[in-house]
């Protein structure tokens, strides 16, 4: 991993070059040296150089520094595309399949994909570093190689043609194209990584919450809520991914779209076909000598003009027909990938169940806590009343007046015993009358 971090690191700068220095100083053979005049000042905001690893079918890889526009045009891609690909702002999980390139937003992993390269911004996370290493294994181990090599001689470019049509018309179901194969590595990546935190948040969650059950505290409280709100968020990212996954899956248009190689082979072959019209012979002539269009007659130039077409015509049923029957490959890679985010997400659902049944179980608990201290205070409340009772008496017997009962010397005992009877037979009666009306537990 260190070896593949000092490897894709980008290149230390040049230290400035001072011009005055250089033009005072004569060179050793005489001659006036050239001036370097240091333009890193003189660029626009937002057409710096960005570093991408770059990552082509053999499994090599190498570290360019290009611009936004510059990647614009080797891609074929708007900027609106790129933007998606930008560290500094955070968007969503997007798999958007182009002309020329599938754009690849999955977590960590950011990318461009064509038929023939995988570009990666540089990034020393491990993820990112993991997917380059993981995709070199799998392109060297079952490497498609060159199609062909470029030639001056025609024997050259017809041969390289039939092996490109031999390369890429493979059907075998184990054969997936070069952008297939990169997206695979890149979906894997997504998905391990997610169900990486899924397991992780579940090893933290469960004890955490059987400790809450047992002991209700604010600490407790307090992590519980940290842990659901990184649930909700973890589950939010699961499902942006799941969704659009499934959502290329039900687009069969979106998902013929990104047989890159398919389109490119296409093209190729219309390349060679307009390109064997002008060395046919016409009337017996040299197959390598070509006929030039002043002196071919017209109805030939007219007969050549209605094969090309019928040609194309037939070209573009074929490769409607190949493409809703080769579909089934792009459609399994992502129903098996749809499977698995679908897994991870399954088991957050549980999780957050699982946390709301223990939200549940504590409110019937403190619930169950409230009535108890609701029972208490009614008890307490009904004691304070008989109480009262006393407090009655004896205001009455402290009036200044005289009465014969304060000569008897029984009086105070009689006095005291009665109003204790009669304050424990008004407690026991709201007592019975709370149990009648279930008021409190029998």
């Amino acid at each position: 991993m260190a070896d593949l971090k000092e490897r894709l690191l980008p290149p230390k700068p040049l230290p400035a070059f001072n011009g005055r220095e250089a033009t005072n100083r004569p060179s050793p053979s005489g001659r006036q040296p050239i001036q370097v005049v240091d333009l890193t000042g003189l660029k626009k905001r937002g057409q710096g150089l960005r570093s991408w690893i770059r990552v082509d079918t053999s499994g090599n890889s190498q570290v360019l520094e290009v611009d936004k526009f510059t990647m614009m045009r080797r891609c074929d891609l708007p900027a609106r595309d790129l933007r998606l690909l930008d560290p500094l702002f955070v968007y969503p999980s997007t798999i958007l399949g182009r002309e020329k390139a599938i754009v690849v937003n999955l977590e960590q992993i950011r990318c461009i994909i064509t038929a023939d390269e995988v570009l990666l911004l540089n990034s020393l996370d491990s993820y990112v570093l993991h997917y380059v290493m993981e995709l070199q294994r799998r392109l060297t181990t079952t490497g498609v190689g060159e199609v062909w090599q470029s030639d001056n001689s025609d024997s050259n470019r017809w041969r390289g043609s039939a092996n490109f049509e031999s390369t890429y018309s493979n059907t075998s179901p184990d054969y997936l194209p070069f952008e297939f194969r990169a997206l695979e590595v890149a979906l894997e990546s997504a998905c391990t990584f997610l169900d990486s935190q899924a397991a992780e948040l579940e090893i933290e969650a469960y004890p955490l919450l059987d400790e809450l059950t047992s002991k209700i505290s604010t600490l407790n409280l307090e992590r519980v809520r940290r842990l659901k709100s990184r649930l909700v968020a973890l589950t939010r990212r699961v499902q942006k991914v799941r969704d659009e996954i499934e959502q290329l899956m039900d687009d069969d248009g979106d998902m013929a779209e990104m047989y890159l190689t398919e389109k490119k082979r296409r093209m190729e072959l219309s390349f060679y076909g307009d390109q064997s019209i002008g060395y046919r012979s016409v009337d017996g002539a040299s197959i390598s000598a070509p006929v030039s269009p002043v002196s071919s007659p017209p109805d030939s130039r007219r007969l050549e003009k209605s094969l090309s077409i019928a040609r194309s015509r037939h070209e573009s049923m074929r490769s409607s027909e190949s493409n809703t029957e080769n579909i089934e490959e792009l459609e399994m890679l992502l129903e098996a990938y749809f499977v698995v985010i679908d897994s991870t997400l399954n088991k957050l659902t549980s999780l957050k169940e699982y946390i709301d049944d223990t939200e549940d179980f504590i409110n019937i608990q403190l619930d169950n806590v409230r009535n108890q201290l609701i029972q208490f205070e009614l008890l307490l409340t009904t004691a304070t009343f008989v109480v009262a009772i006393f407090g009655v008496v004896a205001g009455v017997f402290g009036m200044n007046f005289e009465i014969p009962l304060f000569n008897v010397p029984s009086a105070f005992q009689w006095v005291l015993i009665i109003t204790g009877v009669c304050g424990v037979c008004i407690f026991s009666a709201f007592v019975w009358f709370f149990k009648y009306r279930r008021l409190m537990p029998l």
